[in-house]
Order: C-alpha cells, then structure tokens, then sequence
C-alpha cells in the first residue's frame, strides 16, 4: 500500500493539472475569440494534447466552460450535510452562499467576463440551465434527508429553488451581498413557518 499511494497521488496530480490547463486555456480562448469561433481541436493544441485526452477529462464542449460543474454541486450538498450543529439549513446555505468567490470585489471583472460569455451563447445558457435543475435537485434530496423528510417534499425543493435563486438574483445588483442576504432573511422567516420537522434543522 505504501509503495503504490505516492504513484497515486501523482497520477492524480497530473491528471488534475491537465484538467486545469484545458479549462483554462479554453476559457481563455472562448472570452478571446467567442465561444463558437473555437474549436475542440484549437483547445487540445492550446493544451498540448490530443483531442482523445481532451474527451477523456471532459464530455463535451460545453462542460470546459462550468469545469468546477461537480465540485460546486459537493459543496452546496456539504453546506447542508456538514452544518454546525444549531445552524438551520437555510443559515448554512446563506454562509455558503456568501462565501462564494463571485462575491468578492478582486474577482468581479472576470465573473462580469464569465457570465456575459454564457448569456450570449445559446448553448452555453441550456447547458447552464440543466446543469442549475440537477443542482436543485441534489440539494432538494439533501435537505430533505437531513430533515428525515420524503424525498419530494414541497417544502425541502421549494427552500432549493429559491436558495440557488438568490445568487441568479444578486448577480446584476449593484450589491450583490445586500440581495443576499435580503433573499435569505425572508426565506428564513417563510421556513421557520413551514419547514417539515420542525425543531430538527
């Protein structure tokens, strides 16, 4: 075991990097040039590997663009799961939230980049709005298991829906934290009154 785990962790490692060095270099690219003026040939060239390689880190086209697509979906999950004991799931989610890259000042020009790239590109919006229904639904599922509550229950994927809403909400605002937190407090007040096991969260 020994033996094998520093081999691992390099392959894994190098598996990272070239990951990351397509994600960037397409991004890159797509901001440059526009998404549809670039090719999966010109972002293997760019990372110096074959188009095979690129396939095998990433399923499509579109999926270099939202690179952090599964890890994003780990964390909202974990935001829920992981919440320090007293802490409701809707103050978990607002931390979560408001911990989040896109609302800090440094980065708000490469967001701004990021998501004028997206709204004017068709494919990218559709990928995008799948992509933002499969996160409802995992934190929809995670919440309601936490609370010991069905699957489908109303409560727990209208408390998803409108906590992932809160973040589309605050992006055009001139104080995204503001909305935020404006979202949040009257989610909270609407799940103190009917959230499904109540006195458990």
């Amino acid at each position: 075991m020994t033996e094998t785990t520093p081999l691992v962790g390099r392959r894994e490692r190098k598996k990272a990097a070239t990951r990351k060095a397509l994600a960037d270099a397409a991004l890159e690219m797509f901001l440059e040039r526009g998404y549809d003026q670039v090719s999966i040939r010109d972002i293997a060239e760019a990372a110096d590997v074959s188009t095979t390689t690129l396939f095998k880190h990433f399923p499509s086209k579109e999926a270099l663009v939202f690179d952090l697509d599964a890890d994003r979906e780990a964390a909202l999950v974990g935001a829920v799961r992981e919440r320090s004991p007293g802490t409701s799931v809707p103050q978990a989610l607002r931390a979560h939230m408001l911990g989040a890259r896109s609302f800090r000042p440094e980065y708000a020009e490469q967001l701004a980049a990021f998501r004028r790239l997206v709204n004017s590109t068709p494919a990218l919006i559709e990928y995008h709005r799948r992509m933002w229904m499969r996160y409802e639904r995992a934190l929809a599922e995670a919440i309601a298991t936490e609370l010991g509550a069905p699957a489908d229950d109303p409560a727990c994927a209208a408390l998803a829906h409108f906590a992932l809403e809160a973040r589309t909400l605050a992006g055009p605002s001139s104080d995204p934290v503001a909305a935020v937190n404006t979202a949040f407090d009257l989610l909270e007040g609407g799940w103190d009154a009917v959230r499904p096991g109540a006195g458990r969260d």
